[in-house]
């Protein structure tokens, strides 16, 4: 059974905030007003299914393209990519499923084994709906599901083929500047170190939701900005590796009684976002992203750059990409003998 998040003490600082909503931390683009129970409404009109891109019935996820705004006078209409996630129970509401007469209808029933459908009252059965509005074909390719393949990286590959194809992209990362300047989620920021260089922000994932600790999902933001990602990293950095992971760990030991030998605390490559961010999940959590072929353990990192200065600059990396991916195109041309 989930473990519960223990009262958070209240912030040092009042900050005014405006939140962003998207599939996680990591995959933002735009700032809106920080969460409330006031009943609102969806940013769109409508939803007409266009296709379903992806779904999960082992994470009870399913990822939607939409047509929206089509009785506005906008031609065919907009389009959007609605998330919907069923959420984890939280241990102080569980009981209340099966108090009093729940509604239930039977499966079956063989001996001392019964199945049934509980249906929860309204408030129990909360849906994480996530929005990406107005969507673009470069959100809807990400969302789309694709098998994968596996690619080796070389430091040449990364500076001839790869950083080129990046810096030909246009996706914004301006949510990232709105939490780092406090336009967005300054209400959300557990801990900072406000140094313009070695300095970061930890916030919740927006995959967690902060009711229990068996998905502790936190993302350390660096405040430096040029440093894109793991490639970039030299000794210079030193001093902003080691404040994350010291401070990181000891900024959720506080908040959430969680120490650090019970939490991974590691960087991706290829990163969501290319702007230095590493994540903080408990370690018993299977985290998107986890697996050998993208996570790079930070105190990993930091020892790999203490024995060797240009040690992401010239090693083979390797990762996966979806096979429709044009960069997996292009590093298996530049590797053809």
């Amino acid at each position: 059974m989930a473990e519960a998040v223990p009262p958070q003490p209240k912030r040092k600082r009042e900050q005014a905030a405006e939140d962003v909503e998207a599939p996680s931390t990591e995959e933002k683009e735009a700032g809106v007003g920080n969460g409330t129970s006031t009943p609102v409404c969806l940013p769109f009109s409508g939803f007409r299914v266009q296709k379903v891109l992806r779904e999960s019935a082992r994470d009870k996820i399913i990822f939607l393209h939409g047509k929206v705004n089509e009785d506005s006078g906008l031609g065919d209409g907009e389009d959007a990519v609605v998330i919907l996630e069923k959420t984890p129970f939280q241990v102080e509401q569980v009981g209340q499923l099966l108090s009093g007469s729940p509604e239930l209808q039977l499966q079956f029933s063989n001996d001392i084994y019964s199945t049934y459908h509980l249906f929860p009252p309204r408030q129990l059965s909360e849906v994480k709906t996530t929005v990406v509005y107005p969507a673009t074909e470069k959100h809807l390719q990400k969302y789309l599901h694709q098998d994968l393949r596996l690619i080796r990286e070389t430091g040449e590959d990364y500076r001839n083929v790869t950083l080129p194809h990046l810096e030909s992209q246009s996706l914004s990362i301006q949510w990232v500047y709105n939490i780092l300047d406090k336009k967005a989620e300054a209400d959300r920021i557990v801990y900072e170190n406000p140094d313009p260089s070695d300095g970061f922000v930890l916030i919740p994932d927006l995959k967690w939701n902060q009711q229990q600790l068996d998905d502790l999902y936190l993302i350390a933001i660096c405040h430096r900005r040029g440093i894109r990602s793991l490639r970039d990293l030299t000794p210079e950095h030193l001093p902003l590796l080691r404040n994350i992971l010291r401070e990181g760990q000891e900024a959720i030991l506080q908040r959430y009684q969680m120490p650090g030998d019970r939490l991974r605390v590691y960087l991706h490559y290829l990163p969501s976002y290319y702007h230095l961010h590493v994540h903080f999940t408990a370690l018993g959590f299977e985290a998107p992203g986890a697996g050998v072929e993208r996570a790079h353990l930070l105190a990993e990192v930091i020892e790999n750059l203490e024995c060797d200065p240009t040690h992401y600059q010239r090693r083979t990396l390797t990762f996966a990409l979806r096979a429709a991916d044009p960069l997996l195109r292009l590093l298996q041309e530049a590797q053809r003998p």
